[in-house]
């Protein structure tokens, strides 16, 4: 059996799973709407205490308000993304769990290409490089089941080709736009939108369906440079945040993707701020900003924000995992995982208690351990740590970090006791490893070394019998059917000639 794949050509990979896919339903989505329902189970949510740890106190923060008329408390602490027909954030949603209820027949046993799709390249110099075409880390692409309701309107408006017929594909690209492909054909279901700058990060689309897409931009090729909205109803940009001068880092790029929750949209920046504005149809509002540093400096945020309950999480590229209570954005603790942190920390409920997984880079300490840890996100405190050896290595003018870009993907059926993340090593050569550890434990369970490291993180499916497979990219272009139980490659195959973006 083969597991199709549509490939985004230069670096994009996008899954489609053999078997089904249930699209779920947004709530605010008309019950005549003809979109194929599947209700996930949904995690009563209790608002959690607006308490401080000790740990808390290497933060040194500001709070500025910048909306005073607008309460700062939650409305809702549900999940939004829950029931939105698609994938509409990094990761699928607030906890980050990449749960994309993918299912296969059987044992799948080899890949192949249903469609490609090409972005355009653009190789002028910047400050940091020249950028090509195609999508980066993260670039995640995003996928949405319009409902009728939607599609009327977007057809209505002349948003969309007249033939589309409501499964769509979006994803940012080095190129410096928003493409959009029909997810039945691999064509373009609308015009890209240009933004004036390469965009490395996720972008974002709102679960609520009100039309606004969130993007940030990841390299200054152009000023103005920071963080906009689209509404996709008209195509058109309502809302764009310059480089904020009141950052105490003057890095103002948005690879972090933002993340809804209750009326508000939340926006780490690699500014050293976390940014909370209110949603609406159309409109973007700042409401406040939390600006942060640690022992005297400001460490950016390229991590996606995790939420659970009123607290998010994030991770920045000093190695500091932090709790922040979204209500009042104070910080409620903070863990030093020791280097630089990129990956986006990823939560599960075990026990009735939210934990988060996550693990860092080699980078700031070029040749050591890349640290990969299990924390209680009610209190910040370690679980268990793991430990894997690996460096930084240089190359010329460059350099190519060790360690973990990759966020964690929760094991599930046969797998469930096991977490996985694919770990640079640069121990010989530019090689990596797919690794699995125990969930109680921290243990390695196996390590599969992989033919070049990779940055992307990986999926998993599980078929009739519950068993779990894993399918992953390296920065190579080779993808792999990894046996998730035992670490076996089913299959690996030469696709593309890099995959650094998420994967879906």
């Amino acid at each position: 059996m083969k597991l199709h794949i549509a490939s985004c050509i230069l670096f994009l990979t996008i899954l489609n799973s053999c078997g089904s896919r249930s699209a779920q339903r947004g709530s605010d989505v008309a019950d005549s709407d003809s979109v194929n329902v599947e209700r996930p189970q949904r995690v009563e949510m209790v608002r959690l205490p607006d308490t401080v740890y000790e740990s808390a106190s290497m933060v040194k923060y500001s709070i500025e308000v910048c909306d005073a008329d607008t309460p700062g408390m939650l409305a809702s602490l549900s999940d939004v993304y829950n029931g939105a027909p698609g994938v509409f954030t990094f990761r699928g949603g607030p906890m980050r769990q990449a749960d994309f209820h993918g299912t296969v027949s059987g044992e799948p046993s080899d890949l192949e290409i249903d469609w490609t799709f090409r972005t355009q390249e653009d190789y002028s110099e910047t400050s940091v490089g020249s950028w090509g075409g195609g999508t980066g880390w993260t670039g995640q692409p995003l996928y949405v089941e319009w409902p009728d309701s939607c599609l009327k309107r977007l057809r209505a408006s002349g948003a969309v080709d007249a033939g589309f017929g409501g499964r769509e594909i979006m994803v940012g690209s080095l190129f410096g736009s928003v493409y959009f492909i029909d997810f039945a054909t691999g064509k373009a279901s609308r015009k890209a939108i240009p933004v004036g700058n390469p965009i490395k990060g996720t972008v974002s689309l709102d679960p609520t369906l009100n039309g606004n897409l969130y993007v940030g931009q990841g390299v200054p090729g152009r000023r103005p440079f920071g963080a906009l909205a689209i509404d996709l109803f008209s195509n058109e940009q309502i809302h764009f945040f310059a480089e904020d001068a009141k950052a105490q880092c003057r890095w103002g790029a948005y690879d972090s993707s933002p993340v809804r929750v209750g009326q508000f949209l939340f926006r780490p920046g690699e500014n050293g701020g976390v940014y909370k504005l209110k949603a609406e149809p159309g409109s973007l509002k700042m409401h406040s900003v939390m600006r942060y540093t640690v022992a005297g400096t400001a460490p950016g945020i390229e991590a996606s924000m995790a939420v659970y309950s009123n607290y998010g999480f994030t991770a920045d590229n000093h190695g500091n995992i932090l709790a922040i209570n979204l209500d009042t954005m104070k910080p409620v603790w903070a863990y030093k995982l020791g280097d630089d942190t990129d990956a986006t920390p990823v939560l599960a409920v075990e026990d009735g208690i939210p934990y988060l997984y996550v693990g860092c880079e080699i980078d700031l300490q070029d040749a050591g351990s890349a640290k990969f840890v299990k924390l209680n996100a009610l209190n910040g405190k370690e679980v268990w740590r793991t430990m894997i050896e690996g460096k930084r290595m240089n190359i010329g003018k460059k350099h190519f970090d060790g360690g973990f870009y990759s966020s964690a993907l929760l094991g599930s059926g046969d797998a469930e006791g096991l977490v996985f993340a694919n770990c640079v090593k640069n121990t010989k050569g530019q090689n990596g490893a797919f690794v699995a550890m125990d969930r109680k434990t921290g243990n390695i369970v196996y390590e599969t070394p992989l033919k070049y490291y990779a940055w992307s993180s990986p999926v998993g499916f599980l078929n009739e019998a519950d068993r779990m497979f894993v399918v992953t990219g390296d920065c190579t272009g080779n993808m792999y059917i990894i046996n998730a139980k035992d670490g076996k490659i089913i299959t690996s195959k030469a696709i593309g000639n890099n995959f650094e973006s998420r994967l879906w």
